[in-house]
């Protein structure tokens, strides 16, 4: 079991004053640069609250930000795409010279709140700029998840099989409350995707969602760390275990991480959207705090 050490908030719009970051920094993901800096891609919102991907170059020694995106990287796609209304990075993976952004495209509906899906964008120099891989999504609805949110993707490169798991919408309780849990699809070309419509990790009795998952493998042992809902904006980290990385149990006991106690702490209310760095024989969690990362995003330290 790992216990995590939180550091604090590390990274907040309410330092920098930039017109396309005022809130957020949702579902922080990164990618390594040099020695001990990390690109660390997050979504912020502008003063008409739409997501927009931008990046910190954070070092993790130093516990210092050593760069920010003066612009986003990644903006709204075309009216009426599915990302016409906001865009939120979730995985990164590098691919030979390219780097893959796997993201959510928002957009808003007329009988459900939202869509949520899952677009591909790629970049050639390292995440300073991206271009779309397609117009459209790249999971598709299908009859066993006819719903559209297929969102939240984590995607994992073991040889020449591409893993993924993503958040697939089970229902709607009425136009405002959908339920989701934690499914699964494959690839041989990390664009191209097969879903079976696996569940890996369920909802439990009176839960509402699993979302966001990361997944790494470790000892032969796929291990997850997830959030958990409730209660509408009460997010929990979660983890679960796999042997095969289709058939989990969940161990949310173990995650390590809990809200923080004080009533005042940006994270109080909620913890959620865990994206782990392993340097140097560490591990360093990224995540958000409360109203889904209104705030910032923190880091806390793993001591196994």
């Amino acid at each position: 079991m790992i216990n995590w050490t939180k550091l604090g908030l590390i990274v907040s719009p309410k330092e920098y004053n930039l017109s396309w970051w005022k809130t957020f920094g949702m579902d922080p993901c990164s990618i390594h640069l040099k020695k001990s800096i990390y690109r660390i891609f997050f979504c912020g919102r502008n003063n008409k609250n739409i997501s927009q991907i931008g990046y910190v170059d954070y070092d993790l020694e130093k516990l210092k930000v050593l760069n920010i995106s003066k612009k986003p990287v990644l903006t709204p796609g075309n009216l009426g795409c599915f990302d016409d209304n906001g865009v939120t990075a979730s995985c990164l993976i590098k691919n030979g010279p390219y780097l893959y952004l796997y993201y959510i495209g928002w957009k808003p509906k007329s009988t459900t709140r939202y869509s949520l899906m899952t677009g591909l964008a790629i970049s050639k120099n390292f995440g300073k700029t991206f271009k779309r891989y397609s117009k459209a999504p790249i999971l598709n609805l299908t009859d066993k998840e006819p719903y559209s949110i297929l969102t939240a993707p984590y995607v994992l490169k073991k040889k020449t099989k591409w893993m993924m798991w993503y958040v697939s919408c089970n229902k709607w309780i009425n136009n405002n409350y959908p339920l989701y849990d934690i499914k699964f699809a494959e690839s041989k070309n990390g664009i191209d995707w097969i879903q079976n419509a696996k569940v890996c990790i369920k909802l439990k009795k009176g839960e509402r969602a699993v979302a966001r998952p990361f997944v790494f493998i470790e000892n032969n042992i796929f291990k997850m760390y997830y959030c958990y809902e409730k209660k509408v904006g009460d997010y929990n980290i979660g983890y679960a275990t796999s042997k095969d990385g289709l058939n989990w149990l969940r161990k949310d006991h173990q995650s390590g991480i809990k809200k923080s106690k004080s009533k005042n702490e940006w994270d109080s209310k909620m913890i959620a959207y865990p994206h782990i760095i392993f340097h140097k024989k560490k591990k360093f969690m990224l995540y958000n705090g409360n109203t889904y990362g209104i705030d910032g995003f923190g880091l806390a330290i793993g001591d196994e």
